[in-house]
């Protein structure tokens, strides 16, 4: 739906914000005083997230060592409780989803578990728009097997330096190409690639396929289980809003079950066996089997109470409304910001925009520093992209509205032009 025919008015703004039916979930929020748009980098923490790691605090002061299998939820099996939570995010069955790692360790794990080079299927597929965290990931597998990085990973061009097409990533699963990961989301521009188009190729060319979904859950619906994608990782710290550093979730095809972790590691076993401390693992027959070490409970608490909106809420509802947020932005951007130097980066059609609105203009570093001056929380990505999330859960109609209208007069002040042209260590 767009709303370029439609009065983009602080009181058209209001108006949408009275018919929000997820407008009551604003007040389960600490809001800042500052309007967030970097949701897509770090969710807002919830009052029901607050209260699951009080919880879990209280848990370990009431209960000792008891508490790993006592009390509301014990910590012994709370990594599979969350999993079973989370399940729904992706379109997974409860058993494919375990809360385990982080990100990285995560994809080291799916990596060296699924890229097993053989014959002459050697190469693994990316894209040169990946975040760099999955590249220096694949490049060090490629290393441990002996192999040169610059000849066996594949990292697929972008014909405009914002996209990748589908066609051209398909275009390059040949019959030496043995694992492709990809992102579901671009993390710069927010193109949502084609999953299910990209896994059915690869599975007829009898590639393995995993996805980076870090900027697509919780947000964006899916399907992996519909669509036969092998494996997946991501973070739950951004729309999932499970506070920073939160531990990072793993989704596996059940048709990989009873398969020996590339990492194996204690908690790789079967949760019976586990205590049996046998120098012989027994592979656990569910995602689990991908944990490797004790898990952080502090760090896995506050998913308990976030996860609880995501029950209530559905992420296709959620879906909806990020999709008309977006869509408002970036109608009032193309009114109020024409011919001062912004293009908008990300796609413009529903089916390939993630959560974000990308921005590029040459003084992207100073802008987002005139925005958080003026009271709003922007995001820089290098060399010249301001990320907007507006986040269904928090963030309001008559906030785009206002964020537009200030980013509006920053550049008629130059108000920009004060500040360093040097990004923070942190951007």
């Amino acid at each position: 739906m767009s709303y370029a025919s439609i009065p983009l008015t602080k009181n058209y703004a209001g108006e949408l914000d009275a018919q929000d039916e997820l407008a009551k979930y604003r007040d389960e929020f600490y809001l800042l005083p500052s309007m967030y748009l970097d949701g897509n980098s770090l969710g807002l923490m919830s009052k029901r997230a607050e209260k699951s790691l009080s919880d879990l605090v209280q848990s370990w002061k009431e209960l000792g060592i008891e508490g790993w299998t006592t009390g509301q939820h014990p910590w012994f099996f709370l990594s599979e409780k969350l999993g079973e939570m989370s399940a729904s995010l992706v379109g997974a069955n409860p058993e494919e989803v375990i809360v385990t790692g982080s990100t990285t360790i995560n994809l080291h794990q799916m990596a060296a578990t699924f890229y097993q080079p053989e014959g002459k299927r050697t190469k693994i597929i990316a894209t040169e728009l990946d975040f760099p965290t999955d590249i220096y990931a694949l490049q060090s597998h490629i290393k441990l097997h002996g192999l040169d990085p610059d000849e066996h990973l594949i990292r697929v061009a972008s014909r405009d330096g914002r996209l990748i097409e589908e066609e051209d990533i398909i275009s390059a699963m040949t019959d030496e190409v043995a694992l492709v990961v990809l992102p579901t989301v671009l993390y710069r521009s927010g193109q949502l690639l084609d999953i299910e188009r990209l896994t059915k190729a690869a599975h007829d060319k009898g590639i393995l396929i995993g996805f980076d979904g870090c900027h697509s859950v919780g947000a964006i619906p899916h399907y992996f289980s519909k669509w036969g994608v092998d494996f997946a990782y991501w973070c739950n710290y951004k729309y999932v809003n499970a506070g920073p550093g939160s531990v990072g979730s793993i989704y596996v095809n059940r048709k990989h079950f009873g398969r020996t972790p590339g990492l194996a590691g204690w908690y790789s076993s079967k949760k019976d066996k586990q205590f049996d401390m046998e120098h012989t693992l027994d592979v656990c027959e569910t995602a689990g089997a991908y944990q490797t070490g004790t898990p952080h409970m502090f760090s896995l608490a506050p998913l308990l109470g976030s996860l609880e909106m995501f029950e209530e809420v559905s992420v296709e509802v959620l879906r909806e409304k990020s999709l008309k947020l977006t869509r408002y932005m970036m109608d009032l951007i193309e009114v109020e910001l024409t011919g001062m130097g912004f293009v908008i980066a990300n796609p413009q059609e529903d089916e390939r925009r993630g959560g974000h609105v990308s921005l590029e203009h040459e003084e992207a570093v100073r802008i987002c520093k005139a925005l958080k001056e003026a009271g709003i929380i922007p995001d820089f990505r290098a060399p010249n992209i301001i990320r907007l999330a507006p986040v269904a859960f928090y963030t309001t109609y008559t906030e785009v509205w206002e964020s537009v209208q200030i980013l509006k007069t920053i550049m008629q002040e130059k108000s920009y032009e004060k500040f360093e042209n040097k990004r923070g260590v942190v951007a």
